[in-house]
């Protein structure tokens, strides 16, 4: 195996869920511009709070009600005062992040496989 490959079991450790954003906030206190968001990842992990630096390509309108994708089982992070519990993913282009999400509306606390 290569040194950046990963096994299927290291793969399906990994908890990708589709949720929907119901909460956007400025976080003047991050190092680098930010938002600080509230996901809705359905009933059988409700809402987890994160902060997402992505204000180059979306505004705190665009967000509310837009499904994306996140990692939800890293260990919660402080970031400041604000504890954040998953990890939005996105695709990085230097400071513009374009976030992953489904075409179709789906339920949220859908797996991601």
């Amino acid at each position: 195996m290569k040194s950046n490959e990963i096994s299927w079991f290291d793969f399906e450790k990994v908890d990708m869920r589709v949720g929907t954003i119901i909460d956007v906030n400025d976080f003047p206190e991050a190092r680098n511009p930010a938002y600080q968001l509230e996901i809705d990842f359905g009933k059988e992990l409700g809402i987890k709070k994160t902060s997402a630096q992505i204000t180059v390509l979306y505004s705190k309108e665009d967000l509310l009600g837009r499904q994306i994708v996140a990692v939800v089982n890293f260990p919660k992070k402080q970031i400041g005062k604000f504890m954040s519990e998953c990890l939005v993913l996105g695709a990085v282009d230097g400071k513009n992040v374009t976030l992953l999400n489904p075409n179709l509306k789906v339920e949220n606390g859908l797996k991601i496989s």
